[in-house]
């Protein structure tokens, strides 16, 4: 059974930062494209940031670049993403997911709040 796990959500200050972890289980890391997303209300799910399976390609939606970064730990099935200097139009849901071929699986996501 696979299962993406989310967590480090949260409420931070415009400027703050934050670290959401995926703990991956029943895939391998090494074999799937992994990325994040985010849906914010009304809005349609958009893609954050991916990292390929070999780990040596990373990319960011525009909207984060210079802000954001994706990481993997392999050995601890799991994968970060770095939010640095947030706005309150980051404000969302964010949402793990895995990709390999036709396979694709998501977590339940986790709120992140960027608020004064």
């Amino acid at each position: 059974q696979v299962q993406l796990v989310e967590s480090g959500g949260g409420l931070v200050q415009p400027g703050g930062s934050l670290r959401l972890s995926c703990a991956a289980s029943g895939i391998t890391l090494t074999r799937y494209t992994m990325s994040w997303y985010r849906q914010a209300p009304g809005k349609e799910r958009e893609l954050v940031a991916s990292i390929t399976s070999a780990g040596d390609i990373t990319n960011l939606a525009d909207s984060v670049k210079g802000r954001f970064s994706i990481s993997k730990d392999n050995a601890k099935n799991t994968v970060y993403l770095q939010m640095n200097n947030l706005k309150p139009e980051d404000t969302a849901v964010y949402y793990c997911n895995a990709k390999f071929s036709f396979l694709n699986f998501w977590g339940q996501g986790t709120q992140v709040t960027v608020s004064s």
